[in-house]
């Protein structure tokens, strides 16, 4: 490993400095001298938050080599650091995922395995997908992402309780839904391949965006009966000038009374 120290360094050096593309381009040199799979063992030495760095700063537009050759279980250790850029839209998160595990020849199955290992692993896939959560959950429970279709009910609709018990063993293929239908090589594509390859990850998942919503609705009521008493409150301080109005018509009525 002591040869791919010297572009380590170079590379971690250059991302302290703020050059991300130069140190990915250090650690493609050292592909291009060495081959690729010195750099895929280079990347085990790797600081995962320098790796991460480097990952989230993909461009659609053109090919990452790092991004081409990161394992799933180095690319599993760098996701669950994405949080650390407090991204509250989370989408360089979707576009690292997507452009990473749907890569030519590779298995999304096995990248998703893996980042479900690891801790905070689930946080990270159910950021992926929470601004989805009820076409996740309307997936789960109908075997369709569109909200406006159920299917047959006695076949498809899963209950809260099921999801619980939910595994490979017990859970089974959907029967009317093909793969080739979701290959969005996006959120649709992750959310059937952790339904119906990864059932065990997708339960955790599930579950966390369902508390996730279940939190966002409490604090919407709590906004709205805020908004509530702030307006009841600002009636009353309007009916106050009437009361002084009231009083002064009551002086007119005793000055005539006493006339």
């Amino acid at each position: 490993m002591t040869m791919h120290y010297p572009a380590l360094i170079e590379a971690q050096s250059l991302i302290k400095s703020g050059d991300i593309a130069g140190a990915e381009n250090a650690l493609a040199t050292l592909a291009e001298t060495e081959g690729d799979q010195a750099l895929v063992a280079a990347l085990d030495e790797f600081p995962a938050k320098d790796l991460l760095a480097i990952i989230r700063e993909y461009d659609a537009s053109k090919e990452s080599l790092v991004n081409l050759l990161v394992t799933p279980e180095q690319f599993a250790q760098a996701v669950v650091l994405e949080k650390r850029y407090k991204d509250l839209t989370h989408e360089q998160l979707r576009g690292m995922i997507n452009s990473v595990i749907f890569r030519d020849g590779a298995d999304p199955a096995e990248f998703l395995y893996e980042i479900g290992e690891v801790e905070g692993g689930y946080d990270s896939l159910a950021d992926y997908l929470q601004d989805r959560t009820q076409m996740v959950e309307h997936f789960y429970r109908y075997a369709t992402f569109d909200l406006y279709e159920y299917g047959d009910e006695s076949k498809t609709q899963a209950l809260d309780d099921d999801l619980l018990s939910l595994t490979s063993d017990t859970d089974s293929k959907p029967a009317s839904l093909d793969r080739a239908s979701v290959e969005d090589h996006d959120w649709m594509e992750v959310t059937y391949i952790l339904r119906y390859e990864l059932p065990e990850i997708f339960r955790e998942v599930l579950m966390k965006l369902r508390a996730r919503y279940q939190a966002y609705l409490r604090n919407l009521q709590a906004d709205e009966l805020a908004e509530l008493q702030g307006s009841a409150e600002e009636d009353d301080d309007d009916e106050a000038p009437n009361a002084k109005k009231n009083n002064d018509d009551g002086d007119d009525d005793e000055e005539e009374s006493a006339l």
